[in-house]
């Protein structure tokens, strides 16, 4: 019987032999509590499924259980261990209509796959929650595991005295058991339970319909009772409310799944999950710190994310995973959308721009790179291919399309697919064909071009002009990669900048044009004065890397803080990080940059962007003779911005941060601690727990915090963030002992959870013990297959991306990742993307640290 990867033609088979008509799942999850005598700890899972097939026909059940009690098909008992593999329930000599009756022992998980169980080390309360997507669910209950196969549920759940449960249904408590409304048709991935002592928080959403009829929808927020201090359940609500205002306004479709609730919950591997009425997000969306106003932002961009799954995902969805975009795509787009036009957050558009698609680049030029409507075949290419394309091209190329079609038929055919479609399932030319309705443009070609090739395309301004200093003519050029030459149709503004004023760079002529081919003539900007500074993508129309004629580049040395317009600063920034990238611009120009400008920058967001580039450019992107020096200059600088910023301001904390982070120095690291214990202090930087935090982390991986300060801190800090803080710590030690055990850890043992295997991994490769982690690169390529064959397809991405020996920069390491791949041809797919990816990062690594020597 085929195993645990369900391929896509499994799936299209089994959807046409036979459909749905409803489940019963029963849980008993009361041994979630007390002392277990067994490995894995598991609960009882009893399952009714109702279905109708083809007479006579021959298929199968999921269930990844490690055990079946008892099974039976149409009243009929089977023998579990005849039918029952461990991943499949065979099912033969089906009726027209049939019933299964699943009676299972599941396994709680720890690595926030299925039903995940959650200790609490501050209190030792238990929490649970379920995460599936794309295909988990078949760990608690079994099931038809595929989006395509929709049905209603009735859940029932029975928990230890004094819990709550919660699942996508209105629950009542009877007789111990809370029992669930039946759900509308949906699919399995996004079914949920969640059940514990949470700290639980309501308000409610009431509007007024076109019709004169009353919505109310019933709100509710949750996090773990520790947490419950931190808090901010208001400014939840005030985002989630916004969001429904504005999707009411612009769908036309009522929210249809009841109530809304929404759950903060640990050890969470996700930003996020959709669940209709139970939508689960990571907790630390809950801060218990000060944090800048960016991470307000990307909350509320979260919240609205999930919400526009509601209807582009949850009411509507794809038939199989080639489509994920549908839902993803659309999310990511609607999610910046909506926050930007309903929310305080007016300045969404320069983060998308500058951090959603740097994501998308990266990905886009990575050799795994693929279409927006991808080709996947079984479930393990779905869990990769929740990347920058899926999410961040395929917004972007979103936003294209509003600019390429309009913003009103763009709206009014997603309302007329939501009425057509409800409920059911779709693919790429359900949506294509409304939108050709609404627009009267040929998506088809648009589509060809956008959603069904790979690649980025570069632009770039030539300029030519007459005696007089005027411009004569004004051309973009598009290139495209040897890899994937497709070059497309770009709508894109094109701003032309000069200095206005002292200390101004500002635009003072634009136009509009459909870039189409190699070269496209600007003609609207003949004839304008000379530019100092010519942007192609100006507010960020397309999906393209911007490049600059010489003029320009040299303009941006010298006048980058000066332009005034925070979204052209930030295009600018992008490009610039993009040329680094390339090796076409030296790191160590880069650096300068930011030493030079980024403290002029007044989007937090994309300081702190700036931030995280300049890292990478130090760490990954440097010649090795500079990087010393790198490190003193930036963290000189970093340390100066810190004492200018005004005090208590997100720009002083973000700076703060940021020092701590390139520290190196006993001087530097002498003020680090110095903050610690209160004998140093800078005017209105308040050193609360999270940032003790980021202050030892560089003290440990120096060798300036040992053990004993890490235990005497989590003493301090004694909860579940403290021990992921401390654990990240440990393992950053400069000593081969700790090296050697925080490998065994991960590698060798199962024993953390998912959240601790995230830490320690963070810990483990400082950019400071290049040569105390390099005996690591050979064992690396020695585990990656076992890894990833025993674990969990999550801890093993987690243990292949994160163990990566990217820190050993240099053609043996190359090499040996190409040795890897020519040997290993036959292993699973998934796994080798990732190596491959990761082989990419490395040699474009060697090629910018070539660009930075020379």
């Amino acid at each position: 019987m085929p195993g645990e990867n369900l391929s896509r033609d499994e799936a299209h088979e089994r959807a046409a032999l036979l459909s749905v008509d409803g489940y019963e799942v029963f849980l008993d999850l009361r041994s979630a509590v007390g002392e277990s005598g067994q490995e894995p700890r598991t609960f009882r899972s009893v399952t009714t499924i109702r279905f109708r097939a083809e007479p006579g026909a021959t298929s199968f059940a999921d269930l990844v259980a490690p055990s079946v009690t008892a099974l039976s098909l149409n009243g009929r008992d089977l023998d579990p261990s005849e039918v029952f593999d461990g991943t499949r329930i065979a099912l033969e000599e089906l009726a027209e209509e049939n019933e299964l009756v699943v009676d299972a022992q599941c396994a709680y998980s720890r690595t926030g796959e299925g039903m995940h169980r959650f200790v609490d080390p501050e209190d030792g309360e238990v929490y649970l929650y379920t995460q599936y997507e794309p295909a988990d669910s078949r760990r608690v209950y079994a099931n038809f595991e595929q989006p395509d196969l929709k049905a209603p549920y009735r859940f029932e759940v029975r928990v230890p005295e004094g819990w709550t449960a919660w699942s996508n249904g209105v629950g009542e408590l009877a007789d111990g058991v809370w029992k669930f409304a039946e759900t509308k048709p949906i699919s399995t991935y996004i079914t949920a339970i969640v059940a514990g002592p949470y700290h639980y928080v309501e308000d409610r959403y009431e509007r007024v319909l076109d019709d004169g009829t009353r919505l109310e929808i019933p709100l509710g927020a949750m996090c773990r009772k520790g947490l419950a201090p931190h808090f901010d359940a208001d400014d939840v609500f005030l985002v989630t409310k916004q969001g429904l205002d504005f999707f009411h306004d612009n769908f036309d479709y009522p929210y249809p799944f009841g109530k809304y609730d929404q759950a903060f919950v640990p050890e969470y591997n996700l930003g996020a999950m959709e669940n209709p009425g139970l939508v689960t997000f990571r907790e630390e969306f809950i801060f218990r710190g000060k944090v800048t106003q960016a991470s307000y932002e990307r909350r509320a961009n979260v919240i609205l994310h999930e919400m526009a799954h509601m209807w582009f995902g949850d009411l509507v969805t794809m038939r199989w995973w080639d489509d994920l975009w549908l839902k993803e795509s659309f999310a990511d787009f609607m999610g910046t959308f909506s926050m930007v036009e309903a929310t305080r957050f007016t300045n969404g558009w320069i983060t998308f721009a500058n951090n959603r698609k740097a994501w998308a680049y990266r990905a886009d030029q990575l050799p795994s790179t693929h279409p927006v409507t991808a080709d996947i075949r079984n479930l393990e290419d779905a869990k990769l291919n929740f990347d920058g394309i899926t999410y961040a091209k395929g917004a972007s190329v979103l936003k294209q399309l509003v600019a390429y079609a309009g913003r009103e038929a763009f709206l009014e055919g997603a309302r007329r697919y939501f009425k057509r479609h409800a409920y059911g399932n779709t693919v790429l030319g359900d949506l294509l064909s409304v939108l050709e309705e609404t627009s009267g443009r040929d998506m088809t070609s648009w589509s060809r071009a956008w959603l069904q090739t790979a690649g980025v395309n570069s632009l770039t301004p030539q300029v030519i002009l007459n005696a007089e200093g005027r411009v004569t003519e004004l051309s973009v050029l598009q290139e495209a990669a040897e890899s994937h030459p497709e070059l497309r149709p770009h709508r894109v503004a094109v701003g032309l900048y000069r200095r206005t004023s002292p200390g101004a760079l500002e635009r003072y002529a634009r136009a509009e044009v459909d870039v189409d081919g190699p070269r496209t003539v600007v003609a609207e900007l003949a004839g304008e004065q000379a530019p100092e500074l010519v942007l192609v993508n100006d507010d960020d129309l397309t999906y393209c890397k911007i490049r600059f004629d010489e003029n320009s580049l040299a303009t941006l040395r010298e006048h980058l803080g000066d332009i005034t317009d925070p979204l052209a600063r930030a295009l600018c920034w992008s490009a610039l990080w993009s040329l680094t990238r390339d090796a076409l611009m030296p790191a160590r120009d880069f650096v300068g940059l930011v030493l030079r400008f980024a403290g002029r920058e007044s989007d937090i967001g994309v300081l702190q962007m700036l931030h995280a580039w300049t890292n990478t450019a130090l760490t990954h992107y440097a010649a090795p003779e500079w990087r010393g020096e790198g490190a003193r200059v930036l963290a000189e600088g970093a340390l100066r911005e810190l004492r200018i910023a005004e005090p208590g301001s997100q720009h002083q904390l973000t700076w703060a941060r940021f020092f701590a982070a390139v520290a190196s120095s006993p001087a530097d690291l002498q003020l680090l601690q110095g903050l610690l214990d209160g004998t140093a202090k800078i005017d209105g930087l308040d050193v609360d727990q999270e940032l003790r935090w980021a202050l030892l982390g560089p003290l440990a991986a120096h060798g300036a915090a040992d053990e004993e300060v890490l235990a005497a801190e989590l003493a301090r800090d004694d909860t579940a963030s403290g021990k992921r803080h401390q654990v990240r710590c440990l393992a950053a030690r400069p000593s081969a002992a700790v090296k050697a055990q925080a490998w065994a850890s991960v590698v060798e043992s199962n024993a953390l959870s998912n959240a601790l295997v995230e830490a320690t991994i963070s810990g483990f490769s400082q950019a400071s013990q290049r040569e105390l982690v390099a005996p690591y690169a050979a064992k690396y390529f020695d585990a990656i297959e076992r890894v990833w064959a025993e674990r969990s397809i999550q801890i093993g991405m987690d243990v292949v991306r994160g163990l990566f020996p990217h820190l050993q920069s240099t053609e043996e390491t190359l090499a040996a990742a190409d040795a890897w791949l020519s040997a290993h041809a036959a292993a699973a797919p998934a796994l080798r993307r990732l190596v491959l990816e990761a082989r990419d990062d490395l040699s474009r690594a060697l090629h910018a640290q070539s660009c930075d020597a020379s």
